[in-house]
């Protein structure tokens, strides 16, 4: 059984990756790191009537498991990148990086028959 997950550790992780301001490593486009919530979005248990955003920006930054932990992956450094909130949502839990491919054009996604 894997070693329970630690909130200090994932922050330093977190601060670590972002440090070096690297490409979603699921798309390879830029992230804007100062994104936060998308302006105007609420959720649906939203009941600040000063409230100016609260959903998180799809194009936030967020730290992507390569290998899922969930299918085995390590929560090591050497198994998170830097990822859009929206590619990591559509990447899920997959080890073959999903329905994303980076838009250099220089991946392809294998065959399915």
């Amino acid at each position: 059984m894997p070693a329970p997950r630690n909130t200090a550790i994932r922050d330093r992780h977190r601060a670590t990756i972002a440090r070096g301001k690297p490409p979603c490593g699921i798309c390879g486009d830029t992230i804007d790191y100062s994104l936060t919530v998308a302006p105007g979005e609420h959720g649906k248990r939203c009941t600040g009537p000063t409230c100016t955003g609260c959903v998180p920006h799809p194009m936030s930054y967020v730290v992507d498991h390569v290998i899922p932990v969930n299918r085995g992956g390590p929560d090591i450094l050497a198994n998170k990148q830097a990822a859009h909130r929206m590619c990591n949502r559509a990447k899920s839990d997959r080890t073959d990086g999903g329905p994303i491919l980076r838009r250099s054009g220089s991946l392809t996604r294998p065959n399915r028959t």
